[in-house]
């Protein structure tokens, strides 16, 4: 099955889609720069029924200690509208150190500055759909 992953920003919203066989994510460009969380929603279904999307994996920005702010209410808020308007299941995945995995990786690539401003979320949500496929790997069946 495709799945989409959204890593969801006030700026930014990366996004990330795997392959058939749920073993690869791969970052899609360009990030949307929309501010208005109902035109990220538009986009995200758009991008979800041009990859073939059947799944929905929206990162869910919990404080380290597990408790969700308000930031995780914009999220699951987003989901929302992403359900309503794609039709398609949504899952919410812990993005916890996403970002700071992704930094890691461009930095190990060599990507400063505006080259990695330009990619930096869509790399944080192929951070959370491969989290996100390693849990399903080990948990067939699970929802």
């Amino acid at each position: 099955m495709k799945i989409l992953a959204v890593d969801y920003g006030d700026s930014r919203t990366g996004l990330a889609v795997s392959d058939m066989s749920e073993m690869l994510a791969t970052p899609l460009r360009p990030q949307i720069e929309e501010k208005s969380m109902a035109k990220v929603a538009a986009k995200i279904c758009e991008a979800a029924e041009t990859n073939h999307a059947q799944l929905i994996v929206i990162g869910l920005p919990r404080n380290m200690d597990g408790t969700e702010g308000a930031r995780a209410q914009k999220s699951r808020k987003l989901a929302g509208y992403v359900e309503k308007q794609s039709g398609l299941p949504i899952r919410m995945w812990d993005e916890r150190q996403t970002t700071i995995t992704a930094a890691g990786i461009l930095s190990e690539n060599g990507t400063f500055g505006k080259k990695r401003k330009a990619i930096l979320d869509a790399v944080s949500a192929s951070v959370i759909l491969e989290n996100y496929l390693a849990w399903r790997k080990n948990h067939p069946g699970e929802v």
